[in-house]
């Protein structure tokens, strides 16, 4: 399943990034805790590598909370911190002022030579679509300032958002990169939303995460499902599925578009329980 998806606001966002890293301090990149390679765009590594930078693992209710400790120690370093939140709960969110406070320690100390009390800490907000930039930055400024939107590409603007910790967000659009080299990265990014359904096969897709998760997490797809037992035909799996669930139509024939946004929906929702599709 080829995937290609670089529309022009994407490459307007990446010039965007690069110019406006010179007026903020520190870059808050998040990611889909259940994807974090996946949802991690390599433009990103490249643009913001001179940058202290925190790595937000978000959606982290819905990746295995052992996978996720793994990532955490696996991708920090001295410029790079990394934490485990989720922003619709606000949970792992407190944790953020003192992981900018540790890695700007050196430049507050010198401002505060000079006599400066108040520091204002300016943070640009990066990400692929979907991974819940919005929700993470209305939930730190207390209202909703930014757009919201459970599609990719809602959030297009640029916009300086104020906090209640004494830290100014600069919001940006989605980026992803040219064209995946791994098939992989590409199915991810599609199980997670992070690519809109509208431009992918939805009945392979779904066909794709059974596969995956048939061998991964076997067990929640037959506690889900109510089967008795997996077949190693991926399709038999999925034509089950319907079955249980009634989406079958006439001449008892599968319907195979509807059990395919079924158990994506239910996917993405969490309703197969903590899942990680990759693991470090």
């Amino acid at each position: 399943m080829p995937i290609n998806w670089f529309p022009g606001h994407m490459a307007k966002t990446r010039r965007e990034i690069k110019e406006n890293l010179k007026f903020v301090d520190i870059v808050i990149e998040i990611r889909d805790a259940r994807i974090v390679k996946s949802s991690s765009n390599p433009d990103i590594d490249d643009i913001c590598k001179n940058k202290p930078r925190i790595i937000l693992l978000n959606k982290s209710d819905l990746a295995e909370e052992k996978v996720t400790k793994e990532w955490i120690s696996k991708l920090s370093n001295e410029l790079v911190k990394v934490t485990s939140v989720n922003s619709l709960s606000g949970k792992g969110l407190n944790n953020i002022k003192p992981i900018i406070n540790n890695l700007l320690k050196d430049k507050h100390d010198k401002l505060r030579e000079k006599g400066l009390v108040n520091i204002t800490t300016r943070a640009m907000v990066v990400g692929i679509p979907n991974v819940g930039k919005s929700s993470f930055i209305n939930r730190m400024a207390n209202n909703n300032r930014a757009k919201v939107g459970d599609k990719p590409g809602v959030t297009r603007s640029k916009q300086w958002i104020k906090t209640n910790i004494g830290i100014e967000l600069l919001d940006t659009p989605g980026v992803l990169w040219p064209k995946f080299e791994d098939e992989e990265v590409g199915l991810n990014l599609a199980f997670t939303g992070a690519i809109k359904d509208e431009i992918m096969d939805i009945e392979t897709l779904a066909f794709k995460l059974i596969e995956k998760l048939q061998k991964s997490y076997p067990d929640r797809l037959k506690e889900r499902y109510k089967l008795e037992s997996l077949s190693e035909e991926t399709l038999e799996n999925m034509d089950s599925i319907a079955k249980k669930r009634g989406a079958v139509i006439s001449g008892g024939n599968i319907d195979y578009n509807r059990v395919a946004v079924m158990i994506l929906d239910e996917f993405r929702g969490g309703k197969l329980g903590d899942i990680s599709l990759e693991r470090p």
